[in-house]
């Protein structure tokens, strides 16, 4: 009889202490997740939107050594811009719209810069989807280095893991062109959205890899266009297979250093260590705004080619007709264009943007040399989506033809 007794006593503290391990262990996803669950509430998204390393772990990215400066010529922006033939008060717009910051550049000088809600210059503001068009750049530079050898591969002849998967054999120019073929529900305002489940595994501890080899196949590849933010991150993990560094690493020494961006950047980590690649990147509405330059000089910055200039036209230019713009296009299930992880809102006039939900954007205009970066914590973008995403592209439009350089 005493010993099961002293088994118990001799037991009881070991699994006290293991259960103690674990809830420590699994303590800071916990409150992740809580965090993540609230993350978009309306008394804590600006907040959390200013402030990403509070609630993920992050990788720094350096500033460059030689950061860039941009002249300033500051001019009137236009009072009022239409859209679908009602006009709306600019300013009025962009309060309503949850606006954090806005930086107009015109042939590389600024031209008007205002910061709201407690966003600053120094500030580093979550980029969402703006980050896609980002890893597109890497993937570029990856390609003109000989490290990728064709886009036409599949790629799964540089990640064998993904054999089996929705992923199997797809070549990585559908992928870029979120052609893949993989079923995904990008539903946000669903919350057993695939891109919901996705947020939630994340901030409980998963890995993105381990999300991304779930998929499975839909469609035939590079047959139709659906957003598929997962396909961002197998670009991702496609980088890291091929050049062994970190997202973070290769942003630092191909893009950041080179550009002269002039401010430090971060990137979101899951519990892995591997970037949130689809939209986990930081930085200052000015080096948001270097970038959409970058790609309004055609990938140069000064002197040196930074991203392909072959590279920057493909991907702002819709290649296929599932990937060209207009609504009821049977091959897409979006309204705008779409490039190399850059969007083509109207192909007849040449302008494109980097865009991410809650209304983040580089807008590039070519034709009037002018780029626009925006940060926004709009909340009414779920329920609105598309309208809100083409009344800002009506807003970037009149402000380019007002101050650009072809008035």
């Amino acid at each position: 009889m005493s010993s099961p007794n002293r088994s118990f006593v001799s037991i009881g503290p070991v699994l006290v202490i293991a259960a103690l391990l674990v809830s420590l262990y699994y303590a800071p996803y916990a409150v992740r997740g809580y965090q993540m669950i609230h993350l978009y509430d309306e008394d804590r998204i600006v907040d959390n939107f200013l402030g990403m390393d509070r609630i993920f772990p992050v990788r720094e990215v350096a500033a460059s050594s030689r950061p860039g400066s941009f002249a300033e010529a500051p001019m009137a922006l236009p009072k009022s811009f239409t859209y679908q033939g009602r006009e709306l008060d600019l300013e009025q717009y962009l309060a309503d719209n949850k606006s954090t910051g806005m930086l107009v550049l015109r042939d590389g000088a600024i031209v008007f810069e205002e910061y709201w809600l407690g966003h600053e210059r120094e500030g580093r503001h979550i980029s969402w989807s703006v980050a896609k068009s980002f890893v597109s750049a890497l993937v570029g530079i990856a390609v003109a280095e000989g490290k990728i050898a064709s886009i036409e591969l599949p790629i799964t002849d540089y990640l064998p893991l993904f054999g089996g998967t929705g992923y199997d054999g797809v070549p990585i120019r559908d992928i870029l062109e979120m052609s893949s073929g993989v079923r995904f529900d990008e539903d946000y305002a669903d919350f057993d959205s695939d891109i919901n489940r996705f947020g939630r595994a994340i901030g409980f501890g998963g890995a993105m890899d381990q999300f991304a080899r779930t998929l499975a196949r839909e469609r035939p590849p590079g047959t139709y266009h659906h957003y598929v933010s997962i396909d961002t991150q197998v670009l991702a993990m496609l980088l890291v297979a091929v050049t062994g560094e970190t997202i973070s690493e290769l942003l630092q020494r191909q893009i950041w250093e080179p550009v002269g961006m002039a401010y430090p950047a971060y990137w979101l980590l899951d519990a892995s260590g591997m970037e949130v690649a689809l939209g986990g990147l930081n930085a200052t509405l000015r080096d948001y705004a270097r970038f959409g330059q970058l790609y309004l000089d055609g990938g140069r910055a000064g002197n040196r080619q930074i991203v392909p200039a072959g590279w920057v036209r493909d991907s702002t230019t819709a290649r296929a007709s599932h990937l060209v713009t207009g609504p009821g296009n049977p091959g897409s299930s979006s309204t705008w264009g779409y490039g190399y992880q850059w969007w083509i809102p109207d192909p007849d006039l040449g302008d494109f943007t980097a865009a991410g939900i809650y209304n983040q954007y580089i807008y590039v205009n070519p034709k009037q040399r002018v780029v626009i970066a925006k940060n926004s914590a709009n909340r009414r973008f779920i329920a609105e989506r598309q309208a809100t995403k083409d009344e800002h592209i009506a807003l970037f439009r009149a402000i380019a033809n007002h101050v650009g350089v072809a008035r």
